[in-house]
């Protein structure tokens, strides 16, 4: 559950952010030709680095890198929710992305790594895909929810007490493995 709930707080984030968008848009003055950096400065450095990400949790360990992708991607977030200008917006969507891209990889192999039983694992892989399928559907609503009753900063602020409880779960489940030099 703990690396799946890293999982959905990545998938999460890519469609909660889209329902926050233009009150975003309006509350920092951005134009409509700059909103769309908001999405593409993530999806950019996501996917630019995923292979970058899985490699380091290769050499350096995957439990590490999955801390520090929880951490990072939860700091970033509160970044972005705390932005006082389009920049800083963008800025903390691109780390968002740079840690989701150390995040992901590195929790597909402890979930390799972790679950060895053939019928463990299918089960952890179920698990698995099912909060990542049902996160993007999850980010709609709960996107709606928060802009509507809070405000659209809360559609990244959201990510900040997952990433805690993930971390405090990581720190008392997940074993590391050695890395591959």
């Amino acid at each position: 559950m703990v690396i799946a709930l890293a999982q959905l707080m990545v998938v999460l984030d890519a469609t909660i952010v889209n329902i926050a968008l233009p009150s975003a848009q309006q509350d920092l003055g951005m134009s409509d030709g700059n909103r769309q950096w908001v999405i593409t400065a993530y999806t950019l450095a996501f996917g630019g680095l995923l292979l970058l990400g899985g490699r380091i949790a290769d050499l350096v360990g995957r439990k590490r890198t999955f801390v520090i992708g929880l951490v990072g991607f939860a700091a970033a977030s509160a970044l972005g929710g705390a932005a006082t200008g389009s920049g800083m917006l963008f800025a903390a969507r691109a780390l968002q992305g740079v840690f989701a891209a150390v995040l992901a990889p590195s929790a597909l192999s402890l979930l390799t790594t972790t679950f060895t039983d053939p019928k463990e694992r299918g089960k952890a892989f179920g698990i698995y895909g099912a909060l990542a399928g049902s996160g993007s559907a999850i980010g709609f609503i709960v996107g709606g929810l928060l802009t509507e009753y809070l405000n659209w900063r809360w559609c990244l602020y959201v990510n900040v007490p997952i990433a805690i409880i993930a971390v405090f779960g990581a720190f008392a489940l997940l074993h590391d493995r050695p890395g591959h030099a």
